[in-house]
């Protein structure tokens, strides 16, 4: 289904909402924003250094517009020796060189919103950059001097100290200790880093670190930043006992993960954030399995959303996606926080490559090279994804080029990769760069006006994307571009979707074991079919069904197999059952 292929009042509506914008006063802005993630380095290069930057970004954001985002979330663009992207901060209230200024920064924030945009920005709370003035007053102290407080200094165990401190596994694979040399080059103590050794983690028992974040979340509101995404949200607090996993048992005993003095510290971040005119939200990185657990950093006194990681890690299919809906939604429920919705973003295999494979899922460890995909096919699956994900309810997160259908690169050449999960994995994991290639916007060729010509991009673009690029898919009705801003568009026109309820429609299409079906308010459904073989609307749509967008065209009154479409009821006589 094309855009020409809708009826006229369809059309007239979906124009008039691709130009407007959300009054920025609104207070529920967040429980229905579409959210546009920007991975600075790739998204647009203004000095022709060959790496994105935030004057990129400023001339793109009627791109931004056009597409019809809410706000836009910045991965860290703090000054950073980039041992992990960015997430190895050295400076919060600063920007990156190669991205720009504070004055740039300021500026951007100012004109986005001037566009009805909001901003949020990364915050990376667990740990900083070993090149941050704490960290390295800390390695020229003394064992047990205040300096090191901050932080997870230890002794190693055995007769020299010579053995690491706990076995504790990193987010990246491999030990989480790194041991220190004393200035007269004996061995020191070891400190912890969840992450990499060139990440140490903060000790969130000490003052001076929640006085710190509480300071830097008000320098950025200062700025007028909508709000904060807290990266690896669960992960802050650590049982200074130092027990190996499992040693202590039950909920909130896990040494590194999800304890309960991490409420603390989300509602003192909360009573902040409140105190500022306007809704100034807090977004949660959280990985925590259990729903009970998870649902408790969402409360009315703590954070406002949490990502939810279940349906972009689910296999392919109507049973799978039905039952992360079913549970996020519930999750969510007793707090009355609504569901957020992301298929991929910067440290993910892009959809486009993932759903074309034997196996769907997604899991850190399980990536490889030179795993298959079928391209055809896991382009239309990301376009049914994309519109199924479009009309649930809650907010969206779109990550860069999504949007434009790009798949994941997985012929970087190997000298050229940055991420450090590839050498971590001892290079068995292909890491997460080949998702943060450089947007192409324009051209035939290399780097399609990422950088001015003649410039290197920091990471090769595959010269098939000439048929990506925002240029080529803009005015072509057929294209994952327009499918996007046109569900975008409707998405803020039509009052069901966004913020709401769902009710299932397990009557939609009887005996279609492969259909996904619901309904949002009285007069729009979405039909999602994840088989092979095609299924009649013909029921609905001679009924009094209109077809309001499809992810593929239909055949004749028959959506294709992998396919979603969306319609609108007008004299239906439906059975529905409430999502939960």
């Amino acid at each position: 289904m094309t855009r020409s292929s809708v009826d006229s009042d369809v059309l007239t509506r979906t124009a008039r909402a691709a130009t407007a914008q959300p009054p920025t006063h609104d207070p529920l802005w967040w429980r229905s924003a579409v959210i546009y993630q920007v991975y600075v380095r790739s998204f647009a290069d203004a000095d022709g250094d060959g790496t994105g930057d935030l004057a990129g970004v400023r001339a793109h954001l009627g791109y931004l517009k056009d597409l019809g985002v809410d706000a836009i979330w910045f991965n860290p663009w703090y000054p950073s020796p980039m041992a992990d992207g960015g997430y190895d901060v050295v400076d919060y209230r600063d920007i990156h060189p190669q991205f720009g200024t504070l004055a740039d920064a300021e500026a951007l924030i100012r004109e986005a919103l001037a566009l009805g945009i909001r901003t949020i920005i990364d915050v990376v709370p667990n740990h900083i950059s070993d090149q941050h003035p704490w960290f390295q007053e800390a390695l020229a102290a003394e064992p047990g001097s205040p300096a090191r407080e901050r932080f997870w200094f230890h002794p190693g165990k055995g007769e020299n100290g010579d053995e690491i401190p706990t076995h504790w596994v990193s987010s990246f694979q491999g030990e989480t200790w790194t041991r220190t040399t004393n200035p007269d080059g004996t061995p020191g103590e070891w400190y912890l880093h969840m992450f990499t050794p060139e990440q140490p983690d903060l000790n969130w028992n000490h003052p001076d670190v929640r006085r710190e974040h509480e300071e830097i979340l008000r320098f950025w509101f200062d700025r007028g930043v909508a709000g904060v995404r807290i990266d690896s949200a669960a992960l802050l607090i650590k049982d200074a006992d130092l027990p190996e996993v499992g040693e202590k048992q039950g909920p909130g005993q896990h040494p590194t993960e999800d304890r309960d003095e991490l409420h603390d510290v989300y509602r003192s971040w909360r009573a902040i954030a409140d105190s500022y005119a306007g809704t100034r939200v807090l977004v949660g990185e959280i990985w925590v399995p259990d729903i009970d657990r998870f649902a408790a950093y969402l409360r009315d006194d703590e954070m406002h959303t949490a990502f939810n990681f279940d349906f972009l890690a689910r296999p392919w299919g109507a049973a799978s996606f039905r039952e992360s809906i079913r549970q996020t939604l519930a999750a969510h429920a007793p707090v009355g926080a609504p569901s957020t919705w992301v298929l991929s973003n910067h440290d993910v295999t892009r959809p486009v490559t993932r759903y074309g494979r034997a196996d769907t899922t997604f899991a850190f460890l399980k990536k490889r090279f030179g795993v298959p995909t079928d391209p055809e096919l896991g382009r239309n699956r990301a376009r049914a994804a994309a519109l199924l994900v479009a009309a649930l309810p809650g907010s969206l997160y779109i990550y860069q080029g999504d949007e434009l259908g790009l798949p994941e690169v997985e012929d970087l050449p190997r000298d050229l990769i940055e991420d450090p999960m590839h050498y971590r994995s001892g290079g068995v994991d292909p890491g997460r760069d080949g998702c943060r290639v450089p947007l192409p916007w324009a051209g035939d060729e290399p780097p399609f006006a990422f950088s001015p010509d003649g410039s290197r991009t920091w990471l090769p673009q595959p010269p098939q994307w000439r048929a990506l690029t925002v240029e080529a898919q803009r005015s072509d009705p057929h294209s994952t571009f327009s499918l996007y801003r046109d569900a975008l568009a409707l998405r803020r026109d039509l009052p069901a979707l966004g913020d709401g309820d769902l009710d299932w429609w397990d009557d939609a299409l009887p005996g279609a074991d492969d259909v996904l079906a619901f309904r949002r308010g009285d007069d729009f459904a979405c039909i999602v079919n994840t088989g092979e073989d095609p299924v009649s609307l013909g029921p609905l749509i001679g009924a009094g069904g209109q077809i309001l967008l499809a992810s593929s065209p239909l055949e004749g009154a028959s959506l294709p197999g992998d396919s979603t479409a969306w319609l609108r009821l007008t004299s239906l006589t439906t059975t529905t059952h409430p999502a939960g």
